[in-house]
């Protein structure tokens, strides 16, 4: 049995090659069960998101499976092969188990330490269980990539440091603030990014919201998603005395805050910290601000430093987690050795279960006026005796990985099993 990994991702294929050979809506199911009958396939998972597309089977025969995989695909889809075959990644066996728990370790996506993809692949998972495509060995996989995943996270810090504009806001206004529970916060205009930010600010427990908008109904209608409060836009410098965060994405074509306005607030708020973002392109608010004592304003690209310094952490901390997936990717490569060894210690078990049994009935035979209670310590006395002369067996034939071919040769040999039972 081999494991084996075929897809596609953002490294690898275009947008337009990712959207044709999606798996979406009803085409999901679909896509799966037709895999699991194809040639070759004995068990099956398929991951399909923006950023990737694979294909999870457990095989036979690695070559024949990947061909009617690639075939599937091609008539699944209508593509010809030629136009999205030299965009796909295959793997298999240990190269396969390393992929999968890069996948879910976040170590393969398009940001390192990312937490979706984890939630995608238990997702796959658990819909591949609920339609009884998968069995031992994808089972197996699955719950050792997540498992490895949350290693990751655990022992590495490679899911902290903020790589998105919106994220990098709240960790400066941590460092800045400590503790956002309490804080105001103010959000002049109404840009995407912006609203992104201010609601990663109210997850973290920022509590008193205020929305400025040169269109006041728009303002209204953000503060009601917020609930906060909506204020006019001309109005907005004198708010700032009661405003501890401002992130600004105005629009504008230039300045709409000066710093003579902001010392005015400053001294209205007797000098109590107070953090500006100014996100705009271009630039709303007066850089010449940050040189006022407990004003702290960062623009788009300040907050880009902090996020190129994150990835660099991530990266480093992506080692970590490479020598965390190699030690999980060795003992899932154990257990799969071991499956092999199945058929032969069931059928060494069979064999010893029989001569004990028929051992006991001569005994019986032999001695019919023994009580239950002597017969039944006769009994015991077999079932231990067989099971201590098969523990040595039994775990040679699960532990010596590299001359378990030979032992299992020698036990067949010496315990006269054949290939009829050991099937």
């Amino acid at each position: 049995m081999n494991i084996l990994v075929i897809g596609l991702n953002h490294k690898t294929a275009s947008v337009e090659i990712r959207e044709r050979l999606a798996f979406n809506g009803p085409k999901l199911e679909e896509g799966l069960l037709a895999i699991r009958q194809l040639k070759g396939v004995n068990e099956a998972a398929l991951l399909s998101t923006c950023n990737r597309v694979e294909i999870y089977a457990s095989v036979c025969d690695v070559m024949t499976a990947a061909e009617a995989v690639k075939d599937f695909i091609s008539g699944f889809h209508d593509i010809v092969r030629p136009e999205f075959e030299k965009s796909l990644y295959v793997y298999q066996s240990e190269d396969a188990t390393r992929h999968v728990f890069r996948v879910s370790s976040s170590l393969d996506s398009m940001i390192i330490g990312e937490p979706q993809i984890l939630g995608q692949l238990k997702d796959a998972f658990e819909f591949a269980l609920s339609k009884k495509t998968t069995g031992v060995i994808l089972n197996r996989l699955m719950k050792k990539a997540i498992s490895t995943a949350k290693r990751v996270r655990t022992e590495t810090r490679i899911a902290e440091n903020a790589v998105s504009i919106s994220f990098a806001a709240v960790e400066l206004a941590k460092k800045i603030f400590t503790e956002l529970a309490g804080k105001s916060f103010m959000l002049l205009g109404a840009g995407e990014m912006a609203e992104l930010a201010a609601r990663h600010l109210i997850n973290n427990g920022v509590t008193d919201v205020k929305v400025a908008n040169r269109t006041y109904d728009r303002a209204c209608e953000l503060a009601q998603d917020f609930c906060g409060c909506a204020v006019r836009f001309e109005d907005f410098v004198h708010e700032l005395v009661r405003t501890d965060i401002l992130i600004c994405s105005t629009g504008a074509p230039s300045f709409i805050l000066f710093r003579d306005q902001m010392q005015k607030v400053m001294k209205e708020r007797k000098h109590r910290p107070v953090f500006l973002i100014d996100i705009s392109v271009p630039r709303n608010i007066d850089p010449e601000i940050n040189k006022i004592d407990n004003v702290y304003l960062y623009n788009v690209d300040d907050l880009q430093e902090v996020i190129e310094t994150n990835i660099l952490e991530r990266k480093k901390e992506a080692t970590k987690a490479e020598t965390i997936i190699n030690e999980e990717v060795e003992k899932f490569a154990h257990w799969a050795a071991t499956l092999d060894s199945v058929p032969v210690i069931v059928a060494l078990r069979q064999k010893a279960d029989d001569i004990k049994r028929e051992e006991i009935e001569r005994f019986r035979n032999r001695f019919p006026d023994l009580d239950k209670d002597k017969m039944e310590a006769v009994e015991n006395l077999a079932n231990s005796i067989t099971n201590k002369l098969m523990h040595n067996p039994t775990v040679a034939l699960r532990e010596s990985a590299e001359d378990r071919e030979m032992i299992t040769i020698i036990i067949k040999k010496l315990y006269g099993i054949d290939g009829e039972d050991e099937e």
